[in-house]
């Protein structure tokens, strides 16, 4: 059986902008993730930078914080099997112009720095951010009757 994780996904401005949200959270339940936490904000700058740290000090920084903090974005953690491989694959590539049709990117982006969504790379740094947007009352343990239909 195939380990269930949390991951941590963040619909990007663009995306807000361009009523993608419904579009985008329905492929995430299609695929068999289920929502734990939602949260519609407007990030801090001081939130922002923390949340991009590691890219801190390279020449896009300052207008990744500027272009992550111009409107709202619609944070989530979703949980399944494998939910941060399964998020990756569903977004598409990281460049939209390398991204397979089918993703999210490949279907709806145009450029690296408007590229609508951002989804953790791995288990550890679903953690962190997941910890970073979220305190741990929002986040709902819940049963789907529908994961009987999902799972052995």
């Amino acid at each position: 059986m195939a380990m269930i994780e949390r991951t941590y996904v963040m619909l990007k401005p663009d995306a807000v902008q361009r009523g993608l949200m419904g579009e985008m959270v329905q492929r995430l339940e299609r695929k068999g993730l289920k929502p734990v936490a939602v949260k519609f904000m407007r990030i801090p700058k001081e939130l922002a930078e923390r949340h991009y740290g590691e890219h801190r000090g390279k020449s896009f920084f300052p207008s990744l914080i500027d272009y992550i903090t111009s409107g709202p974005v619609l944070c989530m953690v979703w949980e399944g099997e494998n939910a941060v491989a399964s998020v990756r694959a569903l977004m598409g590539k990281t460049n939209p112009q390398d991204a397979a049709l089918g993703t999210i990117r490949g279907d709806f982006a145009q450029q690296t720095g408007r590229n609508l969504v951002h989804g953790s790379d791995s288990v550890e740094s679903a953690k962190r951010e997941i910890q970073l947007f979220f305190n741990e009352y929002e986040l709902v343990d819940w049963k789907r009757s529908v994961d009987a239909w999902l799972f052995e």
